[in-house]
């Protein structure tokens, strides 16, 4: 009996030293990858301003190209927006909405992941003469739940592969 009370208690130490840890945790995360294209800003602008072309490169079509898509009456620059629905699990459901498009310099998005939350994402395009440096970011809010702050440690490195895959697609379509 007293073994389990020494695994109890070991146990509720834990729990606590993790809650604890988690008061650290940042409520807000920012996730964003670079990189460099062989290709000029308004070509580069123009595949990400217009929706329909996500198609094209963005790793989320390359996992579920089956998945649904409703794009709203305008499919590119502020106001463009689209929806989606997949039965793959790591590509959901939600709505992305252009919020800002300033032609070959920066786009922001409104995504919606529904029960998962919501988050602005951004893309700045920089020349670099026949080149454009590309960074591809996104900001939320996880809280103070210790569960999601604990998510949020792992976000960078998920979410980070998924842009890069989905950056060096573009590269390929805008080349």
């Amino acid at each position: 009996m007293q073994v389990l009370y020494i695994i109890l208690g070991a146990l509720a130490a834990l729990i606590l030293g993790l809650f604890v840890f988690s008061l650290y945790l940042p409520a807000r995360l920012k996730i964003e990858r670079s990189l460099v294209m062989i290709a000029r800003p308004d070509v580069v602008f123009r595949e990400v301003d217009t929706l329909r072309n996500w198609e094209h490169w963005s790793p989320w079509h390359q996992l579920d190209p089956e998945m649904k898509i409703v794009y709203g009456e305008k499919e590119s620059g502020a106001g463009a927006g689209y929806s989606w629905e997949s039965k793959k699990r790591n590509v959901g459901r939600g709505s992305l909405l252009i919020t800002e498009s300033r032609p070959y310099e920066f786009i922001a998005t409104s995504i919606n992941f529904m029960e998962q939350g919501s988050s602005k994402g951004y893309f700045r395009f920089e020349p670099a003469g026949e080149r454009t440096r590309v960074t591809w970011g996104m900001e939320m809010t996880v809280g103070q739940n210790p569960a999601r702050k604990f998510l949020g440690l792992m976000m960078d490195k998920w979410v980070g592969r998924d842009f890069e895959r989905g950056l060096q697609q573009l590269a390929k379509v805008s080349s």
